[in-house]
């Protein structure tokens, strides 16, 4: 069970805490928790993912289970994507969306077992998620909701040296295929669940287990990715990386006043599986046309675009930054932002408002970074 700390904030500490502070990590508070925002900083971390292995507490992200013979008709109502190809032990990425199209989380759900759906969600949206899944739930017959959040720690082990050496600690588990999990993987003696699953653009493992045993798993990852060059990374380098892989963030670049078609997430919308929340307006916004589209900019300048900076064409502001940074592997400003299609094609020129500067930039393919392959 997560501690509660008494204060102005009564943030929440994950069963990490300690372990975080001996490692001389910064707190902050994030999403109603205290995390770890660095430890020797967010280049030297976000380098140590890209480069070599680290790993990361998420243990604030919230899981809630769909379970009994209705549970999958009751996920294939929440989401936009086809948890009916799902074999147990696969997954998938997906929106859950309004009935208007709006995206009410981003969230990985897994086939777990043959009646039972794992939907991880993101730790901003877990109180609002719950209530959201437990109201459409309820209209499906069979199905029943359980918040498992409180019970699970989530590690994520990430980093071209990440199967090498989670495979050292438990035999077999590399030849672990993207997008599924197995369950049962002894970890120095703590049983976890596995899955192949990240968010930082590399290959990697985010690994769930019981909340008291998490500290004994992360020293265990600690003392023998040593060798290996294993750091671990905070939110600084964990925001870092996922924007250099275009990976979208839930209250900057997506909400509820955004679809999955306007956003670059249209692959992840099935309207071939049967019925789903939004349907029926996201086949109107695909016969009409979007009005906008997310797209990726990079900074010609060495000024940094931030979260609602202004993006300017044609002589008119025509949107604003999402997300945007200095990216250290990259070693050049970027950033996400919606704007009219007339001005989303790829080397479109656009003005960035910085701190009252207008800066130059222009529209690149997304992702900004796509892993070698090794």
């Amino acid at each position: 069970m997560a501690t509660v700390v008494a204060g102005e904030s009564s943030l929440r500490r994950t069963s990490l805490y300690e372990a975080h502070r001996a490692a001389g990590a910064r707190m902050v508070p994030f999403a109603g928790w205290e995390m770890p925002a660095q430890y020797l900083g967010v280049t030297e971390e976000h380098l140590a993912v890209r480069s070599r292995v680290g790993v990361f507490d998420v243990s604030h992200m919230g899981e809630v289970r769909v379970e009994g013979p209705g549970a999958l008709a009751a996920v294939q109502r929440l989401i936009t994507n086809d948890a009916g190809r799902l074999a147990v032990g696969q997954g998938l990425y997906t929106p859950m969306c309004t009935p208007s199209g709006g995206i009410v989380d981003d969230v990985t759900v897994f086939r777990v077992a043959d009646q039972v759906y794992l939907v991880v969600v993101n730790a901003a949206r877990r109180a609002a998620d719950l209530a959201w899944i437990q109201a459409h739930v309820r209209e499906i017959p069979g199905a029943t909701v359980h918040d498992v959040s409180d019970e699970i720690a989530l590690l994520a082990l990430q980093g071209p040296g990440a199967a090498a050496l989670l495979e050292r600690l438990s035999l077999g588990v590399a030849s672990l295929r993207r997008f599924h999990l197995r369950d049962g993987v002894g970890i120095a003696g703590v049983r976890t669940t596995v899955m192949r699953t990240g968010y930082t653009g590399e290959d990697g493992f985010e690994i769930a287990v019981a909340w008291d045993a998490a500290p004994t798993v992360w020293a265990v990852l600690v003392e023998a990715g040593g060798a290996d060059g294993l750091q671990p990374a905070g939110l600084g380098a964990r925001d870092t990386l996922r924007l250099e892989a275009a990976f979208m963030l839930y209250g900057n670049d997506i909400d509820e006043a955004t679809t999955p078609l306007e956003a670059p997430l249209g692959w992840t919308v099935k309207f071939d599986k049967g019925d789903f929340n939004g349907k029926d307006a996201l086949l109107r916004q695909r016969t009409q046309g979007v009005a906008r589209r997310l797209v990726g900019f990079e900074g010609e300048e060495r000024a940094i675009p931030r979260q609602h900076c202004g993006i300017y064409a044609a002589g008119e502001r025509v949107g604003e930054v999402t997300s945007g940074t200095f990216a250290p592997f990259l070693r050049r400003p970027i950033a996400l932002g919606y704007v009219p299609m007339p001005f989303s094609d790829v080397g479109t020129a656009v003005g960035i408002d910085v701190r009252g500067r207008s800066t130059r930039a222009h529209v690149v393919r997304l992702p900004f970074y796509r892993r070698p392959m090794r």
